[in-house]
């Protein structure tokens, strides 16, 4: 059984060697049960990569066998639940990838309170339900494809004052996943992402990792794709060659 103490300190220093987390400005508790061999990570971090990152870097440690994911994510603009709840509600019902789908919140704070905001027309269509817990968005229900599932949350990211996102939709009936699947959600978020120009980027997936080539404008529309990879559910990590002109 693996020593509490020497696998707290391996996730440390494996956290420490990489680049894109910054320990002293956003601290990172860890936490290790050596009984059932579950690692907790508890804290907020400076953007998404940072997360996905950590939580890779983490799972790779000698002993440890499950994540208790309480990583959040530093919000370019701090808001509270209701307006984040608000601000995803009209993204979905906004998006035309998502028009068939009934759309529900789930006021937390609000005795519980479930609000149907589009109940869709169409003959078995998806259900999403959202909700907002201290920044951290929650979707529930089910989706007609993995596209939509993605889409969904890729969206709730956006919303600035969103500090994670637990997409729990289901897909109904169940497609398989693929590389491919990954590269054409990629294509798609970047294409309707207004700060970015899709046409200049290239997008490869192998094994769940996503790959990015291609020169964009500058630095900030760089960094923009890469979240927006990393924002898919189901890519693991991304390789980001985009080039900048400035």
């Amino acid at each position: 059984m693996p020593d509490k103490l020497t696998v707290i300190n391996a996730v440390k220093a494996a956290l420490e060697k990489e680049p894109r987390i910054n320990l002293h400005k956003y601290p990172i508790q860890i936490d290790y049960d050596p009984e059932d061999e579950v690692l907790t990570l508890e804290g907020e971090v400076s953007d998404i990569a940072a997360k996905k990152l950590g939580l890779e870097l983490a799972a790779a440690v000698p002993g440890v066998r499950g994540i208790v994911d309480r990583l959040h994510v530093e919000p370019s603009v701090r808001m509270g639940d209701g307006a984040i709840l608000d601000a995803v509600r009209d993204a979905l019902l906004q998006e035309p990838g998502l028009q068939h789908c009934t759309i529900k919140v789930h006021r937390v704070h609000h005795n519980g309170k479930v609000e149907i905001v589009r109940e869709a027309l169409f003959p078995n269509p998806g259900m999403i339900e959202i909700s907002v817990n201290d920044g951290v968005v929650l979707l529930d229900g089910h989706v007609l494809s993995l596209i939509q599932k993605r889409l969904a949350g890729v969206l709730a990211w956006w919303v600035p004052g969103s500090r994670d996102v637990i997409n729990g939709l289901a897909v109904e009936p169940p497609e398989e996943d693929s590389d491919d699947q990954i590269t054409e959600a990629v294509r798609l978020v970047l294409e309707k992402d207004p700060f970015v120009n899709a046409d200049s980027i290239q997008v490869s997936t192998k094994q769940a990792v996503v790959t990015l080539d291609g020169i964009v404008i500058n630095e900030v529309q760089r960094n923009m794709a890469e979240y927006d990879a990393w924002y898919v559910f189901g890519v693991d990590k991304v390789v980001n060659n985009l080039k900048a002109r400035e």
